[in-house]
């Protein structure tokens, strides 16, 4: 998570906007009138983006990781139970090492090693589409919500319509491409990409014949492909929006936030909650409401419960 909020920060740096708009209104003659409404709508777009992949990330390597370890746990237990009744069935058994654990658990780094170089363009794709004022994404209606064109930039924002902008984001964005797209960003396409990974993360140099480890990366797949990870996925993020949105309130000041702020003044705080979304106590406090939310629990306990296939 530490290394996946540098990331996103390097990635998503707003300094160099900020500084020439503060520059702009201490000399007012260094940037015209249109030079302003740029920087303004730029602004706009990457804190809403930042917003977006911070909330989108937090909650995809929180399930990702939930899996993997579910998945290593349900065949460590497997294992043991195979040792505990034969002996010879031990040593038949092809088993998981703990340089194949060390392999498996280092691929969720891929998001941040690789993953966010197609995510972040994706979530900025996904804002823009939808602060223009329309959703016309398949498997959307197509919705008109409160236009954040440049000139629009003194409209004001409350809660509710803070709230429903960033779930048709997150609505647009989970519809763009091919369906389970977020797999692409969560894990390898290929075993050979696997093992690079791997070995970049200092997990071991013999990974010619780990049949086992690209079992676990199998499964793995399997499970972020199904429909049944894909619901979990829209609770969790869709959760974690109400959760921002309620952050968001008690920051701007709840009688701010609840009668409405300009946009203009929304935007920097919107900057600065994306910039603290995966910073510490935010991201431990984020991962346990998404751990805690019910159908998230159940998922897991069924994942874990099931029984392997021979």
């Amino acid at each position: 998570m530490q290394f996946l909020e540098n990331q996103i920060n390097e990635n998503l740096d707003l300094t160099h906007l900020t500084e020439r708009l503060i520059q702009g209104k201490g000399h007012p003659n260094t940037l015209t009138a249109s030079e302003k409404l740029e920087l303004w709508d730029r602004l706009k777009i990457l804190s809403f983006t930042k917003m977006l992949s911070s909330i989108w990330a937090v909650t995809m390597l929180s399930l990702y990781i939930r899996v993997q370890v579910n998945i290593l746990g349900r065949h460590l237990y497997i294992d043991t139970a195979r040792g505990l009744e034969s002996s010879q069935l031990l040593e038949e058994a092809e088993l998981i090492d703990k340089n194949d654990e060390r392999q498996f658990l280092a691929c969720a780094d891929y998001l941040s090693h690789s993953g966010l170089v197609g995510l972040i363009p994706l979530v900025e794709a996904a804002t823009v589409e939808v602060l223009k004022g329309f959703c016309h994404c398949k498997g959307l209606k197509n919705v008109k919500i409160q236009s954040f064109s440049r000139k629009q930039l003194k409209d004001f924002f409350d809660d509710s319509v803070l709230y429903d902008t960033l779930i048709h984001i997150v609505e647009t964005l989970m519809v763009m491409g091919n369906p389970h797209h977020w797999v692409g960003y969560l894990m390898p396409e290929v075993a050979g990409d696997y093992r690079t990974l791997a070995s970049s993360s200092g997990s071991g140099s013999d990974l010619l014949h780990n049949t086992k480890f690209e079992l676990l990366m199998e499964e793995t797949r399997a499970v972020l492909s199904s429909g049944e990870f894909a619901n979990v996925v829209d609770i969790s993020l869709r959760r974690l929006v109400h959760e921002v949105s309620n952050d968001m309130v008690i920051e701007c000041g709840e009688n701010n936030l609840k009668s409405g702020m300009a946009l203009a003044r929304l935007i920097p705080r919107i900057a600065r909650r994306g910039q603290l979304l995966l910073a510490e106590p935010n991201r431990s406090r984020y991962i346990h409401i998404i751990r805690s939310i019910p159908e998230v629990e159940l998922f897991f306990t069924l994942l874990y419960s099931t029984t392997l296939v021979s």
